[in-house]
């Protein structure tokens, strides 16, 4: 007995196999789940708008965000409307704990120092979520860890930052700090009155004071990481306003093929100065007073001593890593803490006074 078989139908058959899965992790991804997620959050007494397919809020707060940075602020303004408007408006709008929508995750916003206190102690429980990869390019490392890798490379990290070696580092500041003022000193001298604007001064020696902290002798070479992280950062902050859709960092557009080299080009720099860092420390030279030297010293002695512990260290990938930090957590935040400086001591004279008395 002979028997057929529609090749129409066992094409609808296979599609079918193949596609009617991949369709509902699809809307599971889309809808199920953040309707569900929704649901709970609200019976729980968050309040929130309503999850709208992909995009969540973020269209609006893109949209409020361009709107605040786009007018002028006074000193005496509230500044949290123009750093986060739409996190402003969902807590005036829904209360003090709240929903907004990243995409299809939930974020709660929480101010109640009770429920923050309890986060905070109970902050094992609570996992960092998983971030867009070509986001995860710029921050990882120690405060993207939980549990006990964190404790493993807070360990290892912990003497590169103590006392002691900082105040070793207050020639470097001072040098970075001198040339940028002598800078200054040339502009006002002049017999016309000049405005100088500090940002660019400030940023360019934050960098400075970074790269011959962080890389000592390859001061150099850490300034051209330095210019390629800056890059790497601003294409980064672009691609982290946009919903992530899992697989798209593997799609070779031009934005993701130009991470990425620029990623490679980052690591391969610092592979070569641990490499030779450590070179030295092998045959026996002195590790350097520079962070970077100080963290393969301490890596060092820690695998040294657990030899029969393969996992007691530092890989040099994971090292590298924590060096990208250097310059990600360093530069921006120090350069804008000190114009914010800059800015409340031209206003209040009484303390400008104070501090130039205690430090002469």
């Amino acid at each position: 007995m002979e028997s057929s078989v529609n090749p129409a139908a066992l094409t609808v058959a296979l599609l079918s196999v193949v596609i009617l899965p991949w369709a509902y992790q699809l809307i599971n991804w889309l809808w199920l789940t953040p309707k569900r997620l929704e649901r709970s959050l609200k019976q729980q007494g968050l309040k929130g708008g309503s999850y709208r397919v992909l995009h969540g809020d973020m269209k609006e707060n893109m949209k409020l965000m361009q709107e605040a940075r786009s007018k002028p602020i006074n000193l005496s303004e509230n500044i949290i409307p123009r750093l986060h408007p739409y996190v402003d408006q969902c807590l005036r709008t829904y209360g003090r704990n709240s929903i907004m929508w990243l995409g299809p995750i939930p974020s709660i916003l929480l101010t109640e120092p009770e429920l923050i206190k309890t986060v905070f102690n109970k902050i094992s429980e609570f996992h960092r979520p998983m971030s867009n990869p070509l986001v995860r390019l710029l921050n990882t490392g120690l405060v993207s860890y939980d549990d006990d890798k964190w404790v493993k490379h807070r360990k290892l990290m912990n003497p590169a930052f103590h006392s002691e070696k900082i105040k070793n580092m207050l020639p470097a500041f001072y040098l970075s700090s001198a040339e940028m003022v002598k800078k200054w000193e040339k502009l006002v001298s002049e017999e016309e009155p000049c405005e100088i604007d500090v940002w660019p001064d400030l940023q360019s020696m934050t960098k400075d004071v970074i790269s011959r902290n962080a890389f000592g002798s390859s001061y150099e070479e850490g300034k051209r990481i330095f210019e390629l992280q800056k890059e790497l950062l601003s294409l980064v902050m672009q691609v982290s306003m946009s919903v992530y859709i899992p697989g798209w960092s593997f799609v070779p557009t031009k934005t993701n093929r130009r991470l990425k080299k620029l990623n490679r080009d980052i690591e391969t720099s610092l592979r070569a100065i641990i490499n030779k860092k450590e070179k030295a420390m092998t045959e026996g030279k002195t590790a350097s007073d520079d962070l970077l030297g100080l963290l393969i010293e301490s890596n060092w002695r820690e695998t040294k001593g657990n030899k029969n512990d393969k996992t007691s260290g530092m890989t040099v990938e994971e090292v590298i890593e924590e060096c990208k930090l250097f310059y990600f957590a360093g530069q921006d935040t120090i350069s804008i803490l000190l114009v914010w400086t800059m800015i409340l001591l031209s206003q209040y004279q009484e303390w400008q006074e104070r501090a130039r008395d205690e430090v002469l």
